[in-house]
């Protein structure tokens, strides 16, 4: 198991055009105190439809890591923005040398106020432990996140993928999963998969291509190589 060590994520997702935000957007996030590094990401499924999304998607995600220095800008228009910190419980799986070229991004909140140390429990002891122990590829490491506000989503999980097709990557975890518990109608496999019961709610889930990184000299995040 590693860590990884970033303290806090800003996210933007909106359809921004790619160029637009490495040329002008990424470059203003990087003048903020508190900002190390600025990524973008393209969509794979903008507007999925297979689970319940409760926020508006978008083509492009950006991504600044950040640390205590950091207040988050006004968002811009037409945007999702979030500020997450590191949650206090260490990250999953392996950061294997190999670039960070694909993400994983679940917000997923409790379904009401008392459920949330039950959700976080479920999500860190059985959900990513298990994702972390069947050692599915193009899977390399998972980290916590918690919101920095009162807003939707409380917690992100954010999945580092080192696949050329993050989507790809993503459809083909519940076949390892499956094969991971000898089979998807067993016990395990519905408390692994099962989040309403563990008094949980998906408010957004999808998958993102690397488009770039700035300062260009930098690697994304995850990158040991």
């Amino acid at each position: 198991m590693e860590d990884r060590i970033t303290t806090g994520l800003y996210l933007e997702l909106g359809d921004l055009d790619p160029g637009h935000y490495a040329a002008h957007r990424a470059p203003e996030l990087l003048a903020r105190p508190g900002v190390d590094r600025v990524t973008w990401w393209e969509n794979n499924v903008p507007n999925r439809t297979e689970l319940p999304m409760a926020v508006v998607d978008g083509t492009l995600l950006g991504v600044a890591e950040v640390d205590e220095a950091f207040t988050a800008p006004d968002p811009l228009p037409g945007t999702t923005a979030r500020h997450f910190r590191r949650f206090a419980r260490p990250s999953q799986g392996i950061l294997s040398g190999t670039p960070t070229t694909g993400l994983l991004i679940v917000w997923i909140s409790p379904q009401a106020p008392g459920h949330s140390q039950a959700l976080r429990d479920w999500a860190d002891f059985v959900h990513i432990r298990h994702i972390a122990a069947a050692a599915i590829p193009g899977f390399t490491h998972i980290t916590p996140y918690e919101n920095t506000d009162d807003h939707d989503p409380r917690f992100m999980h954010f999945y580092e993928l080192d696949s050329e097709d993050p989507e790809a990557t993503y459809m083909g975890m519940a076949r390892h999963m499956a094969k991971y518990f000898e089979g998807s109608r067993t016990e395990a496999f519905a408390l692994w998969a099962d989040w309403k019961a563990a008094g949980g709610q998906v408010i957004y889930c999808n998958t993102f291509r690397l488009l770039g990184a700035s300062p260009l000299h930098l690697r994304a995040p995850g990158s040991r190589g």
